[in-house]
């Protein structure tokens, strides 16, 4: 008889521990600033290229990107002079 009651204390104090956990804390709606913040922390940690990076970046943020191509200018001459206003050249 001692056993069967142990057991059914047992029984039932691990069937009360398991109803009272509480694990429906993160079924919330998410507001639309968590969910950019979300999906830029998990860009983040993509480790994708800087030019996906940034392409995917901008369009989560909504933001025209910045163009980080050269121009058609092509290199610039360290020895070339350039002229300007406060000095002589």
């Amino acid at each position: 008889m001692n056993r069967l009651l142990a057991l059914a204390l047992l029984l039932t104090t691990a069937v009360l521990a398991g109803c009272a956990g509480h694990s429906a804390l993160e079924l919330h709606p998410y507001s639309a600033d968590e969910t950019r913040q979300l999906a830029l922390e998990d860009l983040s940690r993509r480790g994708l290229p800087f030019e996906a990076y940034e392409l995917q970046k901008a369009q989560l943020l909504g933001t025209q990107r910045k163009s980080l191509e050269f121009d058609n200018q092509g290199e610039f001459n360290a020895e070339h002079s350039v002229i300007r206003a406060d000095r002589q050249g």
